[in-house]
């Protein structure tokens, strides 16, 4: 005689089997993105580099995703504020933010008042959206022709000569002070508060020295209206060939600083939704009208996975704790 019980049980049995295999399939396709638009916060206000590269990528995000995407401009406390919000959303694929270089890897050691939330830990990793080569250049009329010269001035009088950034605590200060710890000199810093005015003021002879973003010093550089002394790329631009960049110089080998923005999610987003952002962010940039775009603005076009995004991260905030501490930035 059959036993009555055994084929409820097998049928139990093979239906508990399946259920890895039909939760895992469920999670690599999960109903994201539904009706519901997606929010991609810019932590600055409108019209800057980091909203227009938003923007632009924003837009294409969301034909591939075939949902909105839209641009919040939220603004204050360097970036802080914006990130917080990003920090504080649901992780539910439908908050993003563009994660600039200063309010990722530096805001939270020189401002830990503003920045508390803790960007190793907090936010998910994405993409890089972008990143920029930056570029000291010096007034007219400094008498250096090269970097070399400017070294050998500045140890001739510490103290004498100056350098203006957008900012206390900006990767461009940060890149500055990191060349005056390997070279021995000292210059002081002028803070801006943004770098509409530092050309202009540079250009006329009344700052020594400015750390630039590419997008703002090639026009300049290529107008011979500022001198170039040097590029913290791994290599030279193609923009400006005749620049050397600083890992070429002699006691600066290795030497590599640039601007950068991430797309990030908050922690604890379904990986599946982070590997789908990522994948399409990356087909994003690399369509040739989006890169063309995005090197008009001086701008390299990004990629690579979220875990390379994450190690990244943690790499720039290590080497930006040892510049803060050792040049003792406080904002």
């Amino acid at each position: 005689m059959k036993d009555p019980i055994a084929k409820p049980l097998l049928l139990a049995a093979l239906l508990l089997a399946a259920l890895p295999g039909a939760a895992q399939a469920q999670a690599q396709s999960p109903s994201w993105p539904g009706a519901k638009p997606i929010t991609l916060i810019v932590p600055y206000s409108a019209g800057g580099s980091v909203d227009f590269n938003a923007r632009l990528v924003a837009t294409r995000l969301g034909e591939r995703l075939k949902q909105s995407v839209v641009i919040e401009n939220v603004t204050g406390a360097g970036g802080a504020i914006g990130v917080g919000k990003a920090v504080n959303a649901a992780p539910d694929g439908y908050t993003l933010v563009a994660g600039p270089d200063s309010a990722i890897a530096i805001g939270r050691l020189i401002n830990p008042a503003a920045f508390k939330f803790d960007p190793l830990k907090d936010l998910a990793p994405v993409g890089m959206l972008n990143t920029a080569p930056l570029v000291l250049v010096a007034r007219p009329g400094l008498p250096v022709k090269d970097f070399a010269d400017f070294v050998k001035l500045a140890k001739a009088s510490p103290g004498k000569y100056n350098y203006a950034t957008s900012g206390v605590g900006t990767v461009l200060q940060l890149a500055m002070e990191l060349l005056k710890e390997r070279t021995g000199i000292f210059v002081t810093h002028v803070p801006y508060r943004g770098g509409a005015q530092i050309a202009t003021d540079v250009i006329g002879n009344q700052v020594d020295l400015a750390m630039l973003v590419s997008t703002s010093a090639i026009p300049h550089v290529s107008g011979n209206r500022l001198k170039p002394l040097g590029v913290t790329s791994a290599r030279r631009l193609d923009a400006l060939p005749q620049v050397p960049a600083f890992g070429e110089m002699a006691g600066l080998k290795g030497f590599e600083m640039v601007s950068w923005t991430g797309i990030f999610a908050p922690a604890n987003t379904p990986a599946p939704i982070v590997s789908r952002l990522n994948q399409e962010l990356n087909a994003v940039l690399n369509d040739p009208e989006v890169r063309a775009k995005l090197q008009e603005q001086g701008a390299v076009p990004g990629s690579g996975s979220p875990e390379q995004l994450g190690q990244f991260v943690k790499a720039e905030y290590a080497r930006n704790q040892k510049i803060v501490q050792a040049a003792n930035i406080k904002e």
